[in-house]
């Protein structure tokens, strides 16, 4: 029999992960939103309201969540998204926050599949895309340069996350990332302190950050030693200072010591800057991200 529900365990999670490993191809395993990702949302109680999960019989084949920023994001057995597509889109239409004027969503540009199945149900491309890319280990890491005066560091724990919380609201001019979102980020159980990297400034200001990290259920699904290098985020008092390059050479070299061999960052389309300071030191791009709009009204 054919039920749905809304999102009421964390048993529910582990369901929800494996599904993503099962439905998706093993190259788009890490794309938004990966078990980390996952992991991380539904640490709000806003988020598990608004996801609901279908099944076949005790068989999770689908599930979607609206985020608190509206975007819709879902998972479905191949099989299902004929049977499931419009109650999916339905569904998150009908959960919008805040009277939102708009449904967010997005799929690797290479799915012609999922772009083609947006786009039938009045999803429209959006200019910005989401660029992912990539780095060999096994290549030359480049020893961090610092100005005069600058360290770098792990953190120290959640005692840190404001001071880091308001860095990134600074950097990127914008509210999304409040310390309790920080905090969300160091609470999965992947989260290893020593890779959340901050620069310190002369005056013991933190300047810039960058958080890797590994999954370690990602690559024993994929059969990878893939580790993440990002977010990272330069307050814009240390912009043009090189310390977003020293950040990731160092976290380059923290992976390299943890037997990883590809590091991956993402940044947005807009972000020239950051696009250029991931190719000096030896990123490329793999992929990009589609961002999609769905009119709400």
């Amino acid at each position: 029999m054919k039920t749905s529900r809304i999102y009421s365990t964390a048993q529910d999670l582990l369901s929800i992960i494996e599904l993503l490993n099962i439905a998706r191809p093993v190259e788009q395993l890490a794309d938004y939103p990966n078990s980390v990702n996952l992991q991380e949302l539904m640490q709000s109680i806003t988020v598990q309201a608004n996801t609901n999960l279908w099944f076949d019989g005790d068989q999770l084949t689908a599930y979607a969540l609206v985020d608190e920023y509206n975007n819709l994001l879902f998972d479905c057995q191949p099989d299902q998204l004929d049977l499931l597509g419009n109650e999916i889109v339905e569904w998150g239409l009908n959960h919008v926050h805040n009277d939102a004027e708009t449904l967010d969503t997005n799929c690797r540009a290479s799915d012609t599949a999922r772009v083609e199945f947006l786009e039938s149900h009045g999803f429209t491309k959006t200019p910005t895309e989401t660029i992912s890319m990539r780095r060999d280990l096994g290549q030359p890491i480049p020893a961090p340069a610092l100005p005069t005066g600058f360290t770098i560091r792990s953190i120290k724990g959640e005692e840190e996350a404001q001071a880091l919380a308001e860095l990134h609201r600074a950097a990127f001019g914008t509210d999304y990332v409040t310390t309790e979102v920080r905090q969300t980020w160091m609470r999965v159980p992947d989260y290893d302190p020593d890779l959340d990297l901050v620069a310190v400034a002369p005056d013991g200001t933190f300047a810039a950050y960058c958080m890797c990290s590994i999954s370690n259920e990602q690559n024993e699904v994929t059969g990878k030693l893939e580790g993440q290098t990002d977010p990272i985020a330069t307050h814009p008092r240390y912009q043009k200072l090189g310390l977003a390059q020293a950040l990731l050479n160092t976290g380059l070299r923290l992976l390299k010591e943890r037997g990883i061999k590809t590091a991956k960052l993402g940044t947005s389309s807009d972000n020239i800057a950051m696009q250029k300071t991931a190719h000096a030191v030896g990123f490329y791009i793999s992929h990009k991200i589609i961002w999609f709009e769905k009119a709400t009204k």
